[in-house]
């Protein structure tokens, strides 16, 4: 796997997870964005605008690319991310599940994000 598939990947997800949301809504005034930043590999789906009468914005989901490993600094679904990535074909020690602390994520069966960490990725 290459980075460019890795990149590939997430906007394919987040892109769907974000057409799902739109084809569920009810009020036009909230939206689902998804923002793809490929120069620094930063990449969101977010929720924005209002519910009626009260404002609505978060984060669903945040992934970053940092030397050649999927970062899930955030997950808020309930169908992990990494799971999906994996059954595209992304090895697991490529993904890091940042919201778990370092110490850890040596027990999730995901990548570390320790740079001695072997990666097929570039």
């Amino acid at each position: 796997m290459v980075v460019e598939d890795y990149r590939q990947y997430i906007r394919q997800l987040l892109s769907q997870r974000a057409q799902r949301a739109s084809d569920q809504q009810n009020v036009q005034e909230y939206e689902v964005q998804t923002v793809f930043d490929t120069e620094q590999d930063h990449y969101q789906l977010l929720h924005v605008g209002w519910r009626g009468n009260k404002r609505e914005f978060g984060c669903i989901l945040h992934l970053d690319i940092k030397n050649g490993k999927i970062w899930v600094q955030h997950d808020g679904t309930e169908i992990g991310i990494a799971n999906q990535l994996v059954e595209l074909g992304v090895p697991k020690q490529d993904i890091v599940l940042a919201f778990h602390e370092p110490a850890v994520r040596q027990f999730t069966g995901f990548g570390t994000g320790e740079t001695q960490e072997t990666s097929l990725a570039s």
